[in-house]
């Protein structure tokens, strides 16, 4: 038992010393132990040859051409109450939306009566003029007869005493004064009423094209289809939201605001493809190329067709859809025919077939490093590998086509600076110069 005992401690104290001198080893050898040692570092040798500007996106259908129903614009609570579904294949004059009306017909009836009542106002207003105008005539006709009257008995004052005549004198000029006031009384009354009437006639009119606003209020309160097409209904919206939130489809019941989006009529029977598509891709693509796509829904029928637009400016996206530091360019094609029972939204898978590069020089795209803001390969030599700068020509989403390099130089992967070692002194070692370079 004891030499049995002896031997285990003898191997047990073999084992330590054998773990100890090799963590001395790993510790006395530092970073030349995880050093990158040339033969450790996957590489490619640049090759010569056409190198084909294909450029690969995904992005969805959707109408050439679409028409927007808007909510009517007007004052008051929309609610709707007949709603067609998305995806509802329609004709023209089809009924889409209903809004509940009996806000704008009680509008309709307090405006008819307000018509009837200023109609009435202006026949009692206008009764009346004619009365006080009959009046005002007697009125004059014996103010008139007051003053003939007294001047007769002026004519006769060489026969009457003169207190007598200069009393003549005195009805005379009372007559020619009260005649002369009835004048401008009946004047004044007479503007006056026509004023009066004026004003319920305005108030008429204004009745009147109020009730009509009611009556087109009334009309406006359905949405028809204005052609035919597929239904698409706009998403309700909310007061609050948060990522991966579904927002559900507007539905009878809710109500919206005057001037809002309810639906938009697609029509199917031409349609072309929205997508993104980067910046380095965007130097490679222009109107007029040719595209082949493959529609998810329809794998086995590939289609054909052409570049229609490239935007000239990045487009924005939201803050929470950002992808980082590059940026997206909305691109659309055209369809060289259309893809028969496909609907709007179906995801497409679109290579866009650029120019060859003939006789070129290319590598792969993680081969090139972006080092003090100059794209640069690392290029074997002997055991170690040398920063060279290059300069690139043109890209696609694997290769880049590049001048300051020979073909069947040996050219590493990963960054020999960075793998094991101390990083360079560059702002972002060992990160492909995807963004720097020349390329066009």
């Amino acid at each position: 038992m004891a030499s049995k005992k002896k031997v285990r401690i003898v191997v047990s104290v073999l084992a330590a010393f054998v773990v100890l001198a090799g963590v001395s080893g790993v510790v006395l050898s530092g970073p030349q132990a995880f050093g990158a040692r040339s033969d450790s570092i996957p590489t490619v040798r640049v090759k010569r040859g056409n190198l084909e500007l294909k450029v690969y996106t995904t992005g969805e259908l959707r109408p050439a051409k679409s028409m927007l129903l808007m909510a009517p614009q007007m004052g008051g609570t929309l609610q709707i109450v007949t709603l067609a579904r998305t995806g509802d294949l329609v004709k023209a004059g089809d009924l889409i939306a209903e809004f509940d009306p009996s806000e704008q017909e009680y509008n309709l009836e307090r405006e008819r009566m307000d018509l009837l009542l200023a109609e009435q106002e202006i026949t009692k207003a206008k009764a009346d003029a004619a009365v006080q105008t009959a009046q005002d005539k007697v009125a004059l006709l014996q103010a008139k007869f007051a003053v003939r009257r007294a001047e007769l008995d002026v004519s006769r004052n060489e026969l009457l005493s003169a207190i007598d005549g200069k009393k003549n004198l005195l009805n005379l000029e009372e007559a020619k004064r009260r005649l002369e006031q009835l004048e401008h009384d009946v004047k004044s009354r007479t503007a006056s009423s026509q004023a009066g009437i004026t004003v319920l006639e305005e108030k008429r009119n204004r009745a009147r094209l109020n009730m009509l606003v009611a009556k087109q209020n009334i009309d406006n309160m359905t949405l028809k289809a204005p052609s035919s097409g597929l239904v698409s209904i706009k998403e309700a919206q909310l007061n609050f939201y948060f990522d991966g939130m579904v927002i559900p489809d507007l539905r009878a019941g809710d109500i919206v605001w005057p001037g809002r989006a309810i639906a938009e009529i697609m029509q199917v029977e031409e349609m072309e493809i929205l997508a993104k598509v980067s910046e380095n891709d965007r130097a490679n693509i222009n109107p007029g190329q040719a595209v082949e796509v493959r529609l998810d829904a329809k794998p086995d029928q590939p289609l054909s067709g052409r570049v229609k637009t490239v935007g000239g400016m990045a487009a924005r996206e939201m803050w929470w859809r950002g992808s980082g530091t590059e940026r997206k360019f909305d691109a659309t094609f055209t369809l060289d025919r259309s893809a028969a029972d496909v609907r709007p939204g179906t995801t497409a898978n679109i290579i866009i077939v650029g120019d060859k590069v003939l006789n070129a020089l290319f590598l792969p795209r993680q081969a090139v490093f972006d080092k003090d803001g100059r794209p640069v390969v690392y290029v074997r030599n002997g055991e170690k590998f040398d920063a060279r700068e290059v300069k690139i020509q043109k890209r696609t989403e694997s290769q880049v086509a590049v001048e300051g390099v020979k073909e069947g130089d040996e050219v590493a992967l990963v960054n020999p600076e960075t793998r094991g070692g101390k990083p360079s002194s560059g702002p972002a070692p060992g990160r492909p110069a995807i963004n720097a370079g020349a390329g066009k």
